[in-house]
């Protein structure tokens, strides 16, 4: 059969005016979803209660807890228990490989947990980092679930990481490839600084038993850069749960970090609260109001305070006790300010413990809680009685453990609409193009493809289907229809920040047959983002009706790989969907595309008809040549339901036949559809060998999830 050739099939004429320039993309907008609620009317918090073992206690009866706020009883009108607990994982068959299934059109509805994973690296040392990123592997491999919305946000990438809440694993893994030490941050290589010997030996000077010691110039300085770094590290932390507190499913920020001091110490060396507490009394409100609880990881571990190797204790004992002392404090000052976050936002702390992964597991078990109303009483919000609204919650039964939000400044939050209302144009695009979830006014697939050819060493290629059903036409001279749309597509690279956009606006006239068809089986949009660079994106678009004014998005994940690296790459995989009869013709006139195909929207549409057949194609980069100029490749398939291999293939040999560009080898195979394939979704998987490659690098595949109609 002949060959599919991957720019055979990106072709499409639509040149109209571009829109205005659009600006940064506006928050995700919101999901109605309130679990703490302060209002004058009404005071909602979550509460956790744990027995003896720490497992969750979920058949507390309303007489059996109390709220105190200011030290006054309160009436509880309402308490509900609810769980988000992990589901048991299902059974998976020895010796089965696990095919990573891209995910399904996300819905608030279907949202169970949303996870910030916060990693502190303004702050960790370079072991910390180390730590980290194997849990968060670990997390991503083997912890998070379906129905699990997750983001891993560095504090020292900028706020852009918010576009990076996904339940895509390819993103989170991506991301996970930045997580590194920060050089410029205040940790160190190790848990703590060497102890190095004093300036000029001999001349420490030991403080009065009852006067506080002078603090240490140099140590004056590093408190001075940690509390810096820390304030810096707590104000990426407010701005990240402002933005989580509009999504939906149980909230919590799961923070790594090697710590930070409440208190800092005065030039007469005593304790005193400073900014780095203001600011953590301001993070704590604002996350008690967003619904989110914090949990923190101390990455360290087990941490060890005594002499090292890279210390050089020198001196009096009295000063190299003094330094293993301060050392101490460290730990124990640097642990406290964890400890305070996780406490006064109703989550715990995971400190002194080498098993990171397993403290994660915890924080995941911990996700069962009750929901408890009371009405406050007039004086709650009265700012003339006190600032702030302590709260106390007592459980009455024997051995039971509650944990819970401390309180609430005296301030009722604002009333709020049912998110964001964007008033102009480009504002509902904007609002439509960020969300995690898509948003389904016009119907849209997209399908975001990577190639590569002689004038553009790597692209990516995007179809998108629009059902015209869902926009709204108007009447034209002659009997033609008409309707106006905007497109406003982009690209965002793995730290979350917009790479490339595209923004355009569109009219179509049609005559009546051209709308009949058009209404039947919609049209394709097509735009193309030249690749500056190698790594992870994410495509994004969305297209508002001009008249109707409904809005549709869609988004793909999409990692592009290095081809000067000379490793065999495979492209992304283009399908066309044909019945018996024009599968016969095609290969009875040696004809690559039967009169009646529409490869563009099957390919877009990723959807192929029982008792018909499924062709695909790709193309395959850097094969290396034998002593003759040739390559000797190999290609097999196999096809995946449920996780399951549902067809094998067989390897075959690369037909290189009427083909000259060797370094770009196009491949293609065929696939019936018959009665045995229900309808439902399947993952086509092509594996691509080159026996002449180097041993670790002769396997190149390529995945495609497509879905059997009837």
């Amino acid at each position: 059969m002949q060959k599919i050739s991957l720019p055979f099939f990106f072709v499409l004429a639509l040149a109209l005016p571009v829109l205005s320039q659009i600006p940064a993309p506006l928050p995700t907008p919101p999901v109605d979803n309130d679990v703490v609620k302060i209002s004058t009317s009404l005071i909602r918090l979550d509460v956790s209660v744990t027995d003896a073992k720490g497992k969750p206690i979920a058949d507390l009866k309303q007489d059996e807890i109390e709220i105190y706020e200011n030290g006054q009883k309160q009436r509880i009108t309402n308490l509900r228990f609810v769980t988000v607990a992990p589901k048991k994982d299902p059974v998976r068959e020895a010796g089965k490989e696990v095919v990573p299934v891209p995910p399904s059109v996300l819905r608030p509805e279907s949202i169970r947990r949303t996870i910030g994973l916060v990693v502190d690296d303004l702050s960790l040392s370079f072991e910390s980092a180390y730590q980290t990123r194997r849990a968060l592997k670990k997390f991503v491999d083997e912890q998070m679930e379906e129905g699990d919305l997750v983001a891993i946000i560095r504090t020292g990438a900028g706020i852009g990481a918010l576009q990076q809440f996904t339940a895509d694993k390819r993103l989170l893994y991506a991301s996970i490839e930045k997580v590194k030490w920060n050089p410029l941050g205040s940790g160190g290589i190790s848990a703590f600084a060497p102890i190095e010997p004093p300036l000029t030996a001999g001349e420490e000077e030991e403080a009065e038993p009852d006067e506080p010691a002078a603090q240490d110039p140099a140590q004056a300085l590093n408190d001075f850069r940690a509390n810096v770094f820390a304030t810096g590290t707590l104000g990426a932390l407010r701005y990240i749960v402002q933005g989580m507190s509009e999504l939906p499913g149980r909230k919590s920020v799961i923070l790594f970090s090697d710590g930070f001091k409440l208190f800092e110490q005065s030039e007469s060396g005593f304790q005193e609260a400073g900014q780095v507490l203001d600011f953590l009394r301001v993070l704590v409100d604002t996350a008690n109001r967003s619904s989110v609880v914090f949990y923190t990881v101390d990455p360290r571990g087990l941490a060890y305070t005594g002499f090292t190797a890279a210390d050089r204790p020198s001196g009096t004992g009295a000063a190299m006790s003094a330094a293993l002392s301060a050392r101490n404090r460290q730990l124990s000052d640097t642990q406290d300010g964890l400890s305070y976050l996780a406490g006064e936002t109703g989550g715990f702390d995971i400190k002194n413990n080498n098993d990171i992964s397993g403290g994660v597991r915890r924080i995941l078990e911990d996700q069962s809680y009750y929901l408890v109303e009371y009405e406050p009483d007039t004086d709650t919000f009265d700012p003339a009685t006190r600032k702030f609204n302590d709260i106390d919650i007592k459980v009455l039964r024997k051995d039971a453990k509650a944990r819970y939000r401390s309180g609430f400044f005296n301030v009722a939050d604002r009333p709020v609409q049912n998110g964001p209302v964007a008033t102009t144009p480009v504002g509902q695009l904007e609002l439509a193009l960020v969300s995690p979830f898509a948003v389904s006014g016009i119907n849209l697939r997209l399908n975001a493809l990577f190639g590569s050819d002689a004038k553009n060493p790597a692209y990516v290629r995007s179809l998108l289907h629009i059902d015209a059903k869902d926009l709204k036409f108007s009447d034209a001279p002659n009997g033609s229809k008409t309707t106006t749309f905007d497109v406003l597509a982009m690209s965002f690279g793995d730290n979350g920040q917009p790479i490339d956009q595209l923004a355009k606006g569109y009219t179509l006239t049609l005559k009546p047959e051209a709308y009949k068809k058009i209404i039947a089986d919609g049209f394709i949009y097509h735009f193309v983002f030249p690749v500056k660079k190698p790594g992870a994106y994410q495509y994004r678009v969305a297209i508002r009706d001009s008249v109707g004014g409904r809005t549709g998005s869609a988004s793909q994940f999409i990692e592009v790989p290095d081809l000067k690296k000379k490793r065999l790459t495979t492209s992304s995989i283009v399908l066309e969907n044909l019945t018996p009869d024009q599968w016969r013709r095609a290969n009875e006139q040696n004809s690559p595309l039967p009169v009646g195909t529409d490869p563009m929207s099957d390919t877009a549409l990723r959807r192929v008809r029982k008792n018909s057949v499924l062709r695909y194609g790709f193309e395959i980069y850097n094969a290396v040549l034998d002593a003759a100029k040739r390559p000797q490749l190999t290609a097999r398939i196999r096809v995946f339901r449920d996780g399951k291999i549902f067809l094998d293939g067989k390897e075959k040999p690369v037909i290189l036949e009427g083909q000259t560009d060797l370094q770009r080898i196009s491949s293609s195979g065929a696939i019936a559809i018959g009665e045995q394939m229900q309808a439902g979704d399947y993952i086509l998987q092509v594996i691509v060998t080159d026996p002449l490659a180097k041993k670790k690098q002769q396997i190149a595949m390529q995945f495609l999830q497509f879905e059997v109609v009837p």
